[in-house]
């Protein structure tokens, strides 16, 4: 735990840092939804400004359970434009696994995100994320597993009219005593539909390395803009390997609280 205090350190210095050129917060600050795809946008939250992004996923046929029904909630906070720290979890999670049914607070991490390129258009922006486990609930976990520690690089632009978030995690699995590498990428493209809906799709993949397989899914969802501080979202993934879980189906919301927790221009330069 010494080292990852010691890390989140090292990242705030690195990423909070002063210089000339000052960033105005807009009149009325807008979410930035992560959820519900696999993919994290590399852009931040608007500085100093809560946002909650809470859903409820409904998930059966995959090789750690037959069933499995979760609450999650990502907690995010951007204290510079160029850093944002996170917390990630799902407070309750009911399953069915090899004929038994519980109820389980599931894993929940700590994480931070740093931009290193903020870019415009077509020219990405660019970040990097390191995210730790903090719990381990014991609940059966999806494809991918359940980290100990995670690295992601970033990317996220707008090209054409069409959005993508591109996302390379490098992980740390852990059975028992044995920790093994695992490999992942998602690449998610979205586009504006009418009203404020937009539609993404979304291919993933993730090594297994305790299985010695792939996780492959697509995942689609459709989101709305209910108001510049709240965003609705449902969807669907489908598993494409025989290791991935079959069907899984989301709705849920991003709701930035529309005060910001400090006030003063100390923290809003780039």
């Amino acid at each position: 735990m010494k080292r990852v205090v010691v890390l989140f350190c090292v990242i705030f210095g690195i990423f909070v840092r002063p210089s000339t050129a000052q960033s105005p917060q807009p009149d009325e600050a807008e979410a930035n939804p992560g959820r519900p795809t696999v993919s994290t946008p590399a852009t931040l939250t608007p500085v100093g400004y809560l946002q909650f992004e809470t859903g409820f996923t409904a998930a059966n046929d995959s090789p750690e359970f037959s069933s499995r029904y979760s609450l999650g909630e990502a907690i995010k906070l951007s204290v510079a434009p160029r850093l944002e720290f996170l917390v990630v979890g799902e407070p309750v999670a009911h399953f069915t696994a090899e004929g038994t049914t519980a109820n389980r607070v599931a894993d929940i991490f700590l994480g931070a995100q740093g931009v290193l390129y903020h870019g415009e258009g077509a020219k990405p922006t660019l970040a990097v994320s390191y995210f730790h486990r903090v719990y381990d609930g014991g609940a059966p976990e999806f494809d991918y597993g359940s980290p100990i520690n995670s690295f992601l690089v970033l990317g996220s632009a707008d090209v054409r009219g069409f959005h993508y978030d591109a996302n390379a995690f490098f992980t740390e699995l852990g059975q028992g005593a044995v920790r093994r590498a695992q490999y992942g990428q998602s690449l998610t493209i979205s586009h504006p539909l009418v009203h404020g809906f937009t539609l993404s799709g979304e291919i993933w993949h993730f090594t297994q390395p305790f299985l010695r397989s792939n996780a492959v899914g697509n995942l689609w969802a459709v989101s709305y803009v209910a108001r510049k501080n709240l965003v609705l979202d449902a969807g669907f993934n489908h598993g494409l390997t025989r290791t991935s879980t079959q069907c899984e189906a989301f709705v849920g919301f991003t709701y930035l609280l529309p005060r910001r927790l400090w006030s003063g221009n100390a923290l809003h330069q780039r």
